[in-house]
C-alpha cells in the first residue's frame, strides 16, 4: 500500500512531493503508448510525424496507424496472447497476407487484406486446433475471422473511442509538437 508521504522523515521538516508538470504527463503518456505497442523511439516519432503532416485528426490517425500494424492485428484476432508474441509470430513467417509470406511486424494492413495462417505453420503448437477453438474473446468490428479456413479479413479501419481509450493520444501529439 502506498503511503501519503515520501520515504524518510515524517515530521514537519520533510519536503513536499513535487507535482508532475505538463511535460511529465505528456512524456509518461508517450512512453505508455510506445511500450504498449512495443516500438522504438525512432519508429514511434516517425509515425507521429507522418500523422501530423497528413489531413485529419492526428490522434485518430495515430490510433489507426498503431492498430493496423500486422503484429497488433494478429493480437487483436486472438491468435497471439500479447503484442510481443504477435510480433514474434509475424517475424517467424507464420502468416500470409494476400497470399504472400510476410516477416515484417510493422507492415500496415489495408482494408480488404486477407491474413491467413501459413499451411506449414498449422502443425506448430500455437496454431494446433485453431479451427476448433472458441472463446478467444471478442474480435474488433474492423476485423473478421473465419475459423474453418483459419483466415481473417480486414473489413475497415479501427475507430477511436475517446472515452474508452486507455491512452490520451492528444497529449502524445502535443509532446512531439514542442
Amino acid at each position: 500500500m502506498r503511503k501519503a508521504y515520501p520515504p524518510g522523515k515524517r515530521d514537519s521538516e520533510r519536503k513536499h512531493r513535487s507535482t508532475v508538470t505538463e511535460y511529465g504527463t505528456q512524456l509518461r503518456e508517450k512512453q505508455k503508448v510506445r511500450n504498449t505497442y512495443g516500438l522504438s523511439e525512432k519508429q514511434f516519432s516517425n509515425y507521429v510525424k507522418e500523422v501530423t503532416s497528413s489531413k485529419g485528426d492526428p490522434s485518430t490517425l495515430l490510433y489507426e496507424t498503431m492498430e493496423m500494424r500486422l503484429d497488433n492485428t494478429i493480437y487483436r484476432l486472438g491468435l497471439a496472447k500479447s503484442r510481443s508474441e504477435g510480433r514474434q509470430m509475424v517475424s517467424h513467417g507464420h502468416f500470409l497476407v494476400n497470399g504472400k509470406r510476410l516477416t515484417i511486424p510493422s507492415h500496415h494492413v489495408k482494408i480488404g487484406d486477407v491474413i491467413k495462417i501459413r499451411p506449414g505453420s498449422m502443425t506448430n503448437i500455437p496454431f494446433m486446433g485453431i479451427t476448433e477453438k472458441t472463446g478467444r474473446g471478442p474480435i474488433p468490428a474492423w476485423l473478421s475471422f473465419d475459423q474453418k479456413k483459419a483466415e481473417a479479413v480486414v473489413l475497415g479501419k479501427p475507430i477511436l473511442d475517446k472515452g474508452a481509450s486507455e491512452f490520451k493520444l492528444t497529449s502524445v501529439i502535443e509532446y512531439y509538437s514542442r
